[in-house]
Order: C-alpha cells, then sequence, then structure tokens
C-alpha cells in the first residue's frame, strides 16, 4: 500500500512561445516592487513555470542541472492554495486549498510586494539529490541553478508585461511551514509576481 495519498491536479495550458525577444527582456527587466492585484491567467502561469523548470520538446529542462540531479523544486500560492510545479507533467500538485499569501507575506519580513502580489513563486532545494553525486561541492552547486531558475522566471515575467522582485529576507522554518515542504526541501528564493503598478 503507497503510504502517500495522491494529491489533486490543476492542469496547465501547454507552453507557447512568446514575441518579446531575449534583447528586449534583458534590456527592460529590473525589479518591481509596486504591484497591483489582478489575476494571472493560466497562460501566464504556464510560461513562468515552464520557463524556470519546463520539458523543452527535445526531452531537456530549460535550466542547466549540475549532473541533471535537478534539486530545485518550484512552489506557488495563489487564490487557489499552496501548488507544487510537477516539470515532467508539467501541471500543478494541489499541497493545500487553503490561500496561504498573507501568512507568507508575514515570514517575509513584512514586504508589501509579498503582500500585493497575484501570486508568489517560492524555489527550493533538495540537496541531497546533489549530493549524492557531488558531496560537498554540491552546496554551490545547487546555489548557481537557483540563480539560473530565478532568471529564466525574471525574463520570462518581463516578456509577458509582467512584475516581480528577488526576495531573500523570510524565515525560512516558517515559509517551509506554510509550503507543507517536506522535511528535505529547504526554501531558497521568494518572487512575488503581479501586474506593475506604474
Amino acid at each position: 500500500m503507497d503510504p502517500t495519498p495522491t494529491r489533486p491536479t490543476v492542469d496547465l495550458p501547454a507552453p507557447s512561445p512568446g514575441t518579446v525577444s531575449l534583447d528586449d527582456a534583458l534590456l527592460t527587466r529590473r525589479s518591481i516592487r509596486q504591484l497591483t492585484s489582478g489575476p494571472l491567467s493560466d497562460a501566464d502561469l504556464s510560461q513562468l513555470l515552464w520557463s524556470m523548470q519546463g520539458m523543452t520538446p527535445a526531452g531537456n529542462r530549460t535550466s542547466p542541472s549540475a549532473g541533471a540531479t535537478y534539486p530545485i523544486e518550484v512552489y506557488v500560492l495563489n487564490e487557489r492554495g499552496v501548488l507544487h510545479y510537477r516539470a515532467i507533467t508539467h501541471d500543478l500538485e494541489v499541497v493545500s486549498v487553503s490561500d496561504a499569501r498573507r501568512a507568507l507575506y508575514q515570514d517575509a519580513a513584512g514586504q508589501d510586494s509579498v503582500r500585493d502580489a497575484e501570486a508568489i513563486f517560492v524555489i527550493t532545494g533538495v540537496f541531497e539529490r546533489t549530493a549524492a553525486k557531488y558531496g560537498e561541492r554540491s552546496v554551490r552547486y545547487v546555489h548557481i541553478e537557483v540563480g539560473h531558475v530565478a532568471q529564466n522566471l525574471m525574463l520570462e515575467a518581463t516578456a509577458r508585461g509582467l512584475g516581480t522582485v528577488p526576495i531573500g529576507s523570510f524565515d525560512d522554518d516558517a515559509v517551509s511551514r506554510v509550503l507543507r515542504l517536506p522535511s528535505d526541501h529547504v526554501p531558497l528564493y521568494l518572487f512575488p509576481v503581479g501586474r506593475p503598478n506604474a
């Protein structure tokens, strides 16, 4: 008998390339701390998640991983609850149906961008996956990978006319509790995402 119950999932539309060039996204990317409320479309959510960790038609990931150990896991908090991205199937596993954004705002030093975001993306690391192959060096490799994934998210958000800002100031244990993270998942980076309040 499987001790882990099957969680419900949320289907995502297939990823679809946009029309903004990489150069344009690089030129216009900046940290956006003032966000307005307004739902992200499922197409937005799909494309942002795919850019971070998704599968390409050739069967590769959109961001590199040391030794193909893939220690990065991505979670999203929105009005649906706490959701875990599954790259292989390109869908979301429902961890909780409670809207935990307010709790995350409190655990992230009360930063307005977290409070006002339509969705909060949380990048976590499972260090043991990479440590099994690279030992002590794995800590460095996992942190490098977080940078790859984060940059992809920021550029994709820019290309879609969305705003985000990287946040590293938060209570690790509290964030782990809010997301109901497995014990081997370590929260590493937060990204509130929404419409820029220009």
